[in-house]
């Protein structure tokens, strides 16, 4: 089982910040940003590579929830990122998204 599914499953504590039936958000451990949140669907998809019909439902519903979220933490502007693959940087293989602000950033992403 992945770090992710771990943490989905309460085997690993984390910093929820929200839960649903689909997704879990929570604080990262090591935060680039004043807030830095990962949003994880709650069925395992490897990564971005791995989204079909079957599966996508969960990645819109990601979508639709993000601005909640990110609200939740107080920001109305922030940075959404993923990582597919270790070239990009993609360090667990459960597909998520961070959720980065609370500080001014600048146009380059890297």
């Amino acid at each position: 089982m992945c770090i992710f599914c771990e943490i989905i499953a309460g085997n690993i504590p984390s910093t929820k910040v929200y839960e649903d039936d689909n997704i879990l958000a929570f604080k990262d451990i090591n935060p680039v940003a004043p807030v830095h949140i990962i949003v994880v669907p709650k069925v395992h998809i490897e990564s971005a590579n791995e989204i079909n019909s079957e599966n996508s439902k969960y990645i819109s519903y990601i979508f639709e929830k993000i601005s909640e979220i990110a609200k939740s933490q107080g920001i109305d502007s922030y940075r959404v990122i993923n990582n597919c693959g270790e070239d990009a940087g993609q360090t667990v293989k459960h597909l998520h998204f961070h959720i980065i602000g609370g500080v001014k950033m600048g146009e380059k992403i890297i």
